[in-house]
Order: C-alpha cells, then sequence, then structure tokens
C-alpha cells in the first residue's frame, strides 16, 4: 500500500454498501430496540493518511429511519421525535481527537446538530487501519461508539409504564462501523 505523503489533504468517501449508521435505545427498561439509518455521507479529509486530525462533517437524513417496523418508524419520524418535516437533516462535525490510551483508539469530540439544537458529544473511535482492498482502493475503517441523552435535542416523548417506569430511555447508544475509499 502506497501512504499519501504527510502534508497533502487526503480526501476520504464513505463506503456505503460496507457502512452502517445504528443506534439502541432500552425499551421497557430491560430489553433493547435497535435501529439505524439509510442515508447518510460526510466530508472527511485527513492530512496524508493521519486520522488523528481528521476534518469530519456528517450527515444523515432522519427520515431514513428504520427499526424494522414501519408503524414504529413513522413515529419516530413524526414531531414526536425527529420532525422530519422540519427538519430534514441531523449534522455531526468533529472538532478534536484525543488519544484513548490504547492503540488505535480515539476520542473523537465534537458537535451534534437535531432538530435544530446543537450540543457537544464525545465519541469513542477504534481506528482499524488503512488496507488495500481486492480491487485496488485504499480503505481505512472506523467503529464509532458512544452515548447521548435524547432529551438533549428535544426528543422527550415517552409513555409511563404500569410498573413505574418509561416506555423507552432516554440514553441512546450510537454504534457506527465505516469504511472510507480514498479518493485519489
Amino acid at each position: 500500500m502506497q501512504t499519501t505523503p504527510v502534508n497533502i489533504k487526503t480526501k476520504w468517501v464513505i463506503d456505503p454498501a460496507h457502512s452502517q449508521i445504528g443506534f439502541r435505545v432500552k425499551h421497557l427498561g430491560f430489553s433493547n430496540v435497535r435501529g439505524g439509518f439509510k442515508e447518510f455521507d460526510a466530508s472527511i479529509y485527513t492530512t496524508g493518511d493521519d486520522f488523528m486530525h481528521a476534518e469530519i462533517n456528517f450527515w444523515l437524513n432522519p427520515g431514513s429511519i428504520n427499526t424494522g417496523v414501519e408503524k414504529r418508524d413513522e413515529h419516530l419520524r413524526s414531531a414526536d421525535f425527529f420532525d422530519v418535516e422540519q427538519f430534514k437533516v441531523i449534522n455531526f462535525t468533529a472538532t478534536t481527537f484525543v488519544s484513548g490510551g490504547k492503540e488505535a483508539s480515539y476520542e473523537m469530540y465534537g458537535e451534534l446538530t437535531m432538530k435544530g439544537i446543537k450540543n457537544k458529544v464525545q465519541l469513542d473511535v477504534e481506528f482499524g487501519g488503512i488496507i488495500k482492498d481486492p480491487f485496488g482502493n485504499d480503505k481505512a475503517v472506523l467503529n464509532i461508539n458512544g452515548k447521548i441523552n435524547r432529551k438533549d435535542w428535544g426528543l422527550h416523548w415517552n409513555a409511563l409504564l404500569e410498573t413505574g417506569g418509561v416506555l423507552v430511555s432516554e440514553d441512546v447508544w450510537i454504534n457506527c462501523e465505516m469504511q472510507l475509499i480514498k479518493q485519489l
């Protein structure tokens, strides 16, 4: 594999066939509901092949949510949650990277904007390295995980249970697996 010189900006694009943007939330206090988004993209630039100082601007279409249950997806698209009629994009912009203490692990800090509300978030990144695929493309692999409180972005809807708990947890666990393709 040929590496890019350190002082040259390198553009990377998401390989949508090998990437997933997912989440999970507690349902009924003990089980998980999992879902993901089908439409997403990003503007990603590194200096050479160094992802520690990457410029990342990521966006997704909240209307592309898929939990496997259309009725639930319709509710999530409504004003109770993402309000996709009014808010067409969820955006994340990375601002800082810090070594996570283990080799190839990082803490990525940035701003997440959802429903017009921007908040700072911290996500954990595992960098899988850069490899050449069988077609001659240089690929980078990133696994990104984190937890946010949905109420910080105005997603307040819930229902009380007879047992005193709530139907949906406030915490949302984010899990993304991304393959990036180097552009020449």
